[in-house]
């Protein structure tokens, strides 16, 4: 009973790891390889768990933020900080719409991914099944550029070409 339930509490960490900003699916992906995962199953672990805050943002970051900014002047500056930030990382998406927020979701860097790319897609109001395809193809080709060079990585420390 004990390795069953090691392993569907690693599965938990690396899917709620996914799930976190900043972190994302390039973070999850090693991080489940280093658990003993294979790249497969880290990959679609780790893409289940990003995908899972792409709904609430579409859907519920615009009254969030008016309720915040009408509440608190900090928290208007904040916000339109936040704002400012992702519509300058979005001017690609902005400028090329649908494939524009793919390449926006897909580059593994920090400050891109689903969070961004939701932000991104709710600013430039984008309809859901537009803006969730192209954060899902997106969030795909990060997944599986992660996977492949963690899978490099991982076999370079080991010695196992």
């Amino acid at each position: 009973m004990e390795p069953l339930f090691t392993w569907v509490r690693n599965e938990v960490l690396v899917f709620v790891m996914a799930a976190l900003p900043i972190i994302e699916l390039r973070g999850a992906i090693p991080f489940g390889m280093s658990l003993g995962f294979s790249p497969a199953h880290a990959f679609f672990i780790s893409l289940a768990g990003s995908l899972m805050p792409a709904p609430f943002i579409i859907f519920g970051i615009r009254p969030v933020f008016d309720f915040l900014s009408k509440h608190s002047p900090f928290m208007e500056r904040l916000i339109n900080g936040i704002t400012s930030r992702t519509m300058a990382k979005g001017e690609r998406a902005r400028r090329f719409g649908f494939i524009g927020l793919i390449m926006l979701v897909a580059i593994p860097l920090p400050g891109t991914g689903v969070w961004t790319g939701s932000l991104a897609a709710v600013l430039l109001n984008l309809r859901f099944k537009i803006a969730f395809a192209a954060i899902l193809i997106g969030n795909i080709t990060a997944g599986l550029l992660v996977m492949s060079g963690s899978s490099g990585v991982f076999r370079w420390i080991t010695g196992s070409f």
